[in-house]
Order: C-alpha cells, then sequence, then structure tokens
C-alpha cells in the first residue's frame, strides 16, 4: 500500500513539474502584465504565479481530464481581480494607480480583460463567465483599453512663452 501511494505521489510531482517547466514562463508573463510590474522586478507577479501554481497543484489530482494550464490561469485571473479590487481602491471607492510601463495606463479590470482576450486568446464568452460580467460589457472594456493603448492621451504642452525665451536666449 505504501510503495503504490509512493509511486503514485512521485507520478504526480513528475507530471507536476512537466506542466510547471511548460507553463510557468507564459503564466509569470500573464501575471507581469496584469500587475504592470516591469519584467525584472516583478514581485507582485511572482506572488499570483506562486498561488497560481500551489493552487493547481492541490487540485492535481481531481483535474480529471481538464486542461491544467487553463485551471491555473482562471485562478491567475480571479486572484488578481479579488487582489486589484482590494489593493487598488482607496477609501472612496476611486481606483489608485501604481501601475508602470505601457499598460499601466489602464485599470486592472481594463488589463484583466485585456490579457485574457488578447494576450491568452480567450473567447469573450469565456472571459465574461470567469469574471462574472455580460459579454457586451467584457467586449467593450476590451476595445475601450485596446484605443487607450493605441491612441494613449496626449502630453501635456509646454508653454509657448518659456519656449520663445528659450529661443531667444541662444545665441
Amino acid at each position: 500500500m505504501r510503495e503504490r501511494q509512493a509511486s503514485h505521489s512521485a507520478r504526480r510531482a513528475r507530471e507536476f513539474q512537466a506542466f510547471v517547466a511548460g507553463a510557468a514562463g507564459r503564466l509569470l508573463h500573464a501575471a507581469t502584465l496584469l500587475t504592470a510590474e516591469p519584467p525584472g522586478d516583478n514581485p507582485r507577479a511572482r506572488r499570483l504565479l506562486s498561488l497560481s501554481l500551489a493552487h493547481t497543484y492541490a487540485g492535481w489530482d481531481r483535474l480529471h481530464g481538464e486542461d491544467p494550464y487553463d485551471r491555473a490561469r482562471q485562478y491567475l485571473a480571479t486572484r488578481f481581480a479579488r487582489e486589484a479590487w482590494h489593493r487598488y481602491r482607496d477609501g472612496l471607492g476611486r481606483a489608485r494607480r501604481y501601475a508602470t510601463g505601457p499598460l499601466g495606463r489602464l485599470t486592472p479590470r481594463e488589463r484583466l480583460i485585456l490579457v485574457l482576450r488578447l494576450y491568452e486568446g480567450v473567447a469573450e464568452e469565456q472571459a465574461a463567465a470567469l469574471l462574472g460580467l455580460p459579454v457586451e460589457r467584457v467586449r467593450t472594456i476590451c476595445d475601450r483599453a485596446t484605443a487607450t493603448l493605441l491612441h494613449p492621451p496626449a502630453d501635456p504642452a509646454r508653454p509657448v512663452a518659456a519656449e520663445a525665451k528659450a529661443k531667444a536666449a541662444t545665441p
């Protein structure tokens, strides 16, 4: 009996190691996009990845033909959504901005939907079901986030008088 349990545990560990070797890089990249941290300095993304992999390993024997990557991605997304709701809100319900980089100007929900739809290739219906939103809402948020990335708001204009003084001062 013990030999069979040991054999099962060893097989389970090998299967999970093979899964992690193939999926961890992509999941970490998705988590880094979600948190909008720089790729070299991403402690929140690494924490999300660790929690997602731990959750997947805990349910490894109950997968029964399910895709472990899909399970890990779902947990990663829902964990990010839950943490973002609590972490990025001030006392008045307004979103606080901590993110940097190209996706930093998006809200956490916009980043989540954009990463699921464009980076991970999740269908609108699946993203809507995962997040508990109507399909139309997911489509609208994705379109708005894409437009924000493609056409970022212009930087504030420099004062014209200061430019004129600078040109006049240079010989």
